[in-house]
């Protein structure tokens, strides 16, 4: 008797010491083949099987029948199978939850069964087996992620430089931009072209949703709008043309529609021209008078035509202009929106500002405004001063 509880105890010690080096292997890498590879190689090597494998993946170990594997994938119970080359068994692998998301099939030789210490041992190795698919999984998101961010981040930059680095030096003005996105990249537009005539073309758009789908529909719309300007159209021949091209490249660009407003400066006449392709209303303030330059026409690219409406208007000396995006309207206070009211009442209290200063409230203000929470969109606005 204390010989076969002797002989008892040493068989545990060995399947225990067995268990320990099996987990010291599977957990010796974080890739998720090896991982897998080296669990399916334990269990057969280590009991003998004809093979192994895991119901969600196609890696196998051994002698695997494909229609056991297809069987296992169709959901059909074990139950029911039985191979002249043996009989399977399956052990569910359990997340950190204890939701199952794999199986370990093994497949047993003709004319043998498992005892409890094999089975034991089959169960334990699925929980190490869980633990380290689990881990490396886990990996593999975080290499992702990693390669994403890193992707985004080069985007930032790319987006980041074609953003008009320095503001032109226009006789008896004074200009100033800023774009800051709420994600790495955004949807907002921002543009300022210097002509050889003297002219020069602003626009500020805002592409419609956010992230990296806005922004690359933003790039597209900046060199299609920048080869317009070179070939010398008119502001409403632009908006025209951006407008039929932007809708031919199909439904995902109409999705992406953008609001933008088109802007020429003739310096040596002092004349704005503009156009507002559903943008928001720009803000023309002069001698205590505030004139609103609203939309003549749809977004560009929402519909196949849309009728544009060129404006022109006298920039006198003193005369102030803002152009945004609605992201500096949709700032929030709890339920409360700052909106067009309150970023008009700004605009004309920073009047006496440099239009840099300018800038700078604005900004400070709607960070103080929303107690300083993160912002939920792109936020872009222009200030164009003339002197008095």
């Amino acid at each position: 008797m204390e010989i076969s509880e002797a002989l008892l105890a040493q068989q545990q010690v060995v399947r225990l010491q067995a268990l320990l080096e099996a987990s010291r292997q599977i957990h010796s890498t974080i890739e998720l083949d090896e991982v897998l590879h080296i669990a399916l190689q334990i269990v057969v090597r280590e009991l003998e099987l004809t093979g192994a494998f895991f119901s969600t993946w196609s890696q196998t170990y051994g002698v695997i029948p494909a229609a056991l594997q297809e069987a296992v994938a169709s959901g059909l119970p074990l139950s029911e199978l039985d191979y002249s080359l043996g009989t399977a068994m399956s052990f569910p692998l359990c997340d950190k939850v204890g939701v199952p998301f794999t199986q370990l099939v093994v497949l047993i030789p003709s004319g043998r069964t498992l005892d409890l210490d094999e089975v034991d041992f089959l169960e334990a190795l699925s929980v190490q087996a869980a633990v380290a698919i689990e881990n490396a999984r886990f990996h593999k998101r975080s290499l992702q992620w990693q390669r994403v961010e890193s992707d985004l981040a080069a985007a930032r930059q790319v987006q980041l430089s074609l953003i008009p680095q320095q503001m032109p030096v226009i006789p008896d003005y004074h200009l100033a931009a800023r774009s800051v996105t709420c994600y790495e990249v955004g949807g907002d537009y921002l543009d300022i072209v210097s002509m050889p005539c003297g002219d020069v073309i602003f626009v500020v758009g805002d592409v419609a949703g956010k992230g990296l789908a806005s922004a690359l529909v933003g790039t597209s719309f900046r060199s299609a709008f920048r080869a317009m300007v070179q070939s010398g159209l008119s502001l409403y021949e632009i908006a025209t043309r951006m407008n039929l091209l932007h809708y031919g490249e199909g439904v995902e660009a109409q999705r992406r529609y953008v609001t933008a407003m088109l802007l020429r400066l003739d310096p040596a006449l002092h004349t704005l021209e503009v156009v507002n392709a559903g943008h928001n209303p720009a803000f023309l303030a002069c001698d205590g008078a505030v004139r609103t330059i609203s939309a003549s026409g749809a977004p560009i690219g929402i519909l196949p035509f849309s009728s544009y409406v060129s404006e022109e208007f006298s920039f006198r000396p003193g005369t102030k202009l803002l152009v945004y995006t609605d992201g500096m309207t949709e700032v929030f206070c709890g339920d409360e929106e700052f909106g067009e009211s309150r970023l008009l009442n700004m605009f004309l209290a920073n009047c006496e500002l440099s239009a840099e200063q300018s800038l700078d409230s604005f900004w400070n203000t709607l960070e103080a405004f929303s107690d300083a929470r993160e912002q939920s969109d792109d936020m872009t606005a222009l200030v164009l001063f003339r002197d008095r």
